[in-house]
């Protein structure tokens, strides 16, 4: 289930930068639910699917999120694959952002990086400390 560490500091925010990301608590090895959500060892747990079951993935992982309002710097926590009403499967990812929000987005909309990602370091940078960034 979920490696949350015993030392967790409750005032770090959640959040992550360039070099401590790894330290995350992945939700792994179940299909989480509300009590997982409500207790903060899951991002999220989904009704009215069929099938579900977790996403054999690495967690956590590096991602950028591509989403309506441009794209975004998250780690992936939680991966799970479920079967929608129309019977097609879906796979969504629970991600925690670097200000220590989190979000629920579909795989396809996703790109997978390591953490060496130039494009990846720059939007993480961005979204914690926009004002340490030069002048374009």
């Amino acid at each position: 289930m979920s490696d949350l560490p015993d030392d967790e500091d409750p005032d770090d925010g959640g959040g992550f930068d360039v070099d401590d990301w790894s330290r995350l608590p992945a939700f792994t090895g179940a299909v989480a639910t509300l009590d997982d959500v409500q207790a903060r060892r899951a991002v999220f747990a989904l009704a009215d699917t069929a099938e579900p079951r977790p996403l054999v993935m690495a967690l956590p992982q590096p991602v950028i999120w591509w989403e309506e309002d441009g794209e975004q710097a998250a780690v992936a926590v939680q991966a799970e694959v479920h079967v929608g009403a129309d019977g097609e499967p879906f796979e969504v990812l629970g991600l925690i952002l670097p200000d220590g929000s989190s979000a629920v987005a579909l795989m396809e909309d996703v790109d997978l990086v390591d953490d060496t990602d130039p494009a990846w370091r720059d939007l993480v940078v961005r979204a914690i400390n926009p004002d340490d960034l030069p002048d374009a």
